[in-house]
């Protein structure tokens, strides 16, 4: 379980292709704190750890990306040299700062549009028809792994939802946001409460 707070931005270092995605990732994190089979959300799909260390470039851990995780998460986002958010599982008493999160990617989104407002950006998502129903407006959505508060939607005659975020100077210094440009994929995780209501209203509860 997570909160969608990034603490963290890790670089890919390696990838090898062994039938799973063997990824080595540099992190600030002390790996010496972190367990063999913990549990870290990387840009919002939570992955266990099977090896760690440190050497003269710093912190890594690793972890196993299975064919069925890349193919539910957005493209080119595996690839070495690649920068993710980063955040540790959440432990009993810690801030919930963000909103509950699986680190489970529901499906793919595009970014739109990103235009500046004042010192803040405005960042336009396009979530796919299968999502549409489950984001609304002030409500919470995890966007590569970053817990967000949706501004507006607007419904797309495909059956898509365009939503935006109001991404502050904050945001994009601790995350990849500051990355964000029209045309890229990003992994979105809707509400879970969300999740459950939709499963309610589809059994007639």
């Amino acid at each position: 379980m997570f909160t969608g707070i990034i603490t963290d931005i890790g670089t890919i270092r390696s990838r090898e292709d062994r039938g799973d995605a063997r990824l080595v990732i540099g992190t600030a994190y002390d790996t010496g704190t972190v367990d063999l089979g913990a549990s870290i959300a990387c840009s919002g799909a939570c992955l266990t750890v099977v090896d760690k260390g440190s050497d003269a470039a710093g912190h890594w851990f690793a972890i196993d990306a299975s064919a069925e995780t890349i193919a539910r998460t957005a493209p080119g986002m595996w690839e070495a040299g690649r920068r993710l958010n980063l955040e540790r599982a959440l432990k009993i008493g810690d801030e919930l700062g963000g909103h509950i999160v699986t680190g489970h990617v529901d499906d793919i989104g595009r970014i739109v549009s990103v235009e500046p407002v004042g010192d803040s950006v405005t960042v336009t998502v396009a979530a796919p028809a299968s999502l549409a129903p489950h984001i609304a407006p002030k409500g919470s959505i995890t966007v590569d792994g970053v817990s967000l508060t949706v501004n507006e939607v607007t419904d797309q005659p495909d059956g898509e939802a365009h939503f935006t975020l109001n991404i502050i100077p904050h945001t994009q210094e601790m995350t990849t946001l500051d990355e964000a440009a029209a045309g890229r994929p990003v992994n979105l995780e809707i509400d879970i409460l969300a999740r459950y209501l939709a499963r309610m209203k589809a059994r007639g509860a």
